[in-house]
């Protein structure tokens, strides 16, 4: 055998060496990456096709100047489109403010797809529950159990009785956030994210306000829950004492009153605003900027519809408080439970 023929075998049968590992500056983009990617920019150039922008006031198909006419006809106006009047020749809406007026708005009419497309697959992916849960009821139980786990370790085991709550405020608001996101969504008048609506976000701060209210009086009882804001027993411990009290009960009190607009502003605030962006930026790019900033809106989403839900669970839990005792107090009533339930120690013998 020939040394060329021996070096060849050689070489042959040496193992193949390790590709190189890729720098973290040059690693592949995932090809689902890059396939959603361009699955949102075509559905962006096909909604720019089939809902051309044109003047505010106009038609549709009416000519539409480049770049002030694209950016006007993607702003939305804080009130939103009456797709219903139930009261006719009343006060039109003002285009800023919270408003009374009995009709069934574009923001409400989606809100009501929302809802019924969340409780339509919620109860299919529970239908006909098992012991042994297939993939769909086990995707459910995980979702449910990662969230209660989630809300007790921030609010504590008093907030159990209320999860089920903050779950589907969680949902409820989620869906309703990223419902903006949807190219038809925001693009027809008939549909808009019910969020960006001060007044749909004011209503579901009403609704949270109401029910963590409700809950403390339940609990405590009218005395009870009164007393945390007129806190008349502490002038047994002196004048000086009972006046500092009462303040800060009354401080207290007024900050019960904000707690809903805190809520509801935040939410508007941060869903509106980033509708504009995301409309304005897509009305002139349609191109990568916009799948960055769509990237960004559902994080965003994600994280306002857990504050608004977390917040509501954690003002339940400071309702249902009593504040009659002092921290003094209550620390020696632990300290006797805990020795009250410990068994006698066995004293030495003498």
């Amino acid at each position: 055998m020939s040394s060329e023929q021996v070096a060849t075998d050689v070489v042959a049968a040496a193992p193949e060496p390790d590709p190189a590992p890729a720098s973290p500056g040059g690693r592949r983009v995932a090809p689902r990456w890059l396939l959603l990617i361009g699955a949102v920019i075509v559905v962006d150039i096909l909604a720019f096709i089939a809902f051309p922008p044109f003047p505010r006031g106009g038609q549709p198909g009416d000519t539409c100047g480049f770049p002030a006419c694209f950016i006007e006809s993607a702003l939305e106006f804080p009130a939103p489109h009456t797709v219903i009047d139930l009261a006719p020749g009343g006060e039109e809406a003002p285009a800023v403010g919270v408003y009374f007026h009995p009709s069934i708005s574009s923001t409400i009419l989606t809100m009501w797809i929302v809802m019924a497309i969340v409780l339509l697959v919620s109860f299919l992916m529970v239908r006909g529950s098992k012991l042994i849960p297939g993939r769909a009821q086990n995707v459910f139980e995980w979702f449910y159990e990662f969230l209660s786990d989630f809300g007790l370790g921030i609010a504590g085991p008093a907030a159990k009785p209320y999860i089920p709550l903050f779950i589907a405020f969680f949902l409820l608001i989620l869906f309703c956030n990223w419902s903006g996101l949807i190219p038809p969504v925001g693009r027809i008048e008939e549909l808009r994210a019910p969020t960006s609506d001060v007044n749909i976000t004011l209503g579901l701060a009403l609704v949270s306000f109401i029910y963590f209210e409700f809950q403390g009086f339940r609990r405590l009882g009218v005395g009870g829950y009164l007393g945390k804001f007129f806190p008349l027993y502490e002038f047994k411990h002196g004048i000086g004492a009972g006046g500092i009290a009462l303040f800060v009960g009354l401080v207290e009190l007024m900050l019960e009153f904000v707690k809903p607009i805190t809520l509801s502003m935040r939410l508007f605030g941060n869903i509106y605003g980033g509708e504009v962006a995301l409309g304005v930026i897509t009305a002139l790019t349609i191109a990568f900027i916009p799948v960055g900033l769509l990237g960004l809106e559902v994080m965003l989403n994600a994280i306002q519809a857990l504050i608004f839900s977390i917040l509501t669970l954690i003002f339940i839990v400071l309702a249902i408080e009593s504040h009659e005792h002092e921290e003094g107090e209550v620390a020696e009533e632990a300290l006797d439970a805990i020795h009250g339930s410990e068994p006698p120690q066995l004293q030495p013998a003498h």
